[in-house]
């Protein structure tokens, strides 16, 4: 019964944050290769089933099926987009199954704030959301603010509960 209990109970050593942040760190610049190269299967195969992606547009939120039909063809046109990481932080839960990150990135719409969840599935990192934000400096925030307002104003209206 003491064996029985014990093996029962053992507990999994947690994986190494360090090796872990390593890998999601490896896994988040091949994603932004993979885009770079327009390889569709390679960009797609980076995220989780069920995965959510949610870009710059306040009307962009789409399931992983969703994406890749409005993406294909960027994709297929040999250029889909190309953004560097400049500045990274992940994060883990306790568990080392779950983390979470956010980057500055350099695009062709200059500085953009990547961030997302990742879930570890079979052993490997998967993205489970993303969220694509296109930063504005505050010096320049009210004027961008009167720019956006008439074409919100009408999307916010449409939402109202």
């Amino acid at each position: 019964v003491l064996i029985f209990t014990l093996q029962c109970c053992e507990q999994k050593p947690l994986p190494d944050p360090v090796k872990e942040k390593a890998a999601i760190a490896s896994l988040l610049d091949s994603f932004n290769i993979a885009a770079a190269k327009a390889d569709y299967n390679k960009y797609f195969g980076y995220y989780a089933e069920d995965a959510v992606f949610m870009g710059t547009d306040a009307t962009e939120r789409w399931t992983k099926p969703e994406f890749m039909k409005w993406a294909k063809p960027f994709f297929d046109r040999g250029k889909a987009w190309d953004f560097t990481a400049v500045k990274r932080e992940i994060f883990l839960d306790g568990t080392g199954s779950m983390a979470w990150f956010d980057e500055l990135l350099s695009t062709q719409m200059k500085l953009c704030r990547g961030s997302g969840v990742l879930v570890k599935q079979g052993g490997n990192w998967k993205i489970s959301q993303y969220v694509l934000s296109a930063t504005v400096p505050n010096t320049i925030l009210d004027t961008v603010v009167v720019m956006k307002t008439a074409e919100e104003d009408s999307l916010l209206r449409g939402m109202k509960r």
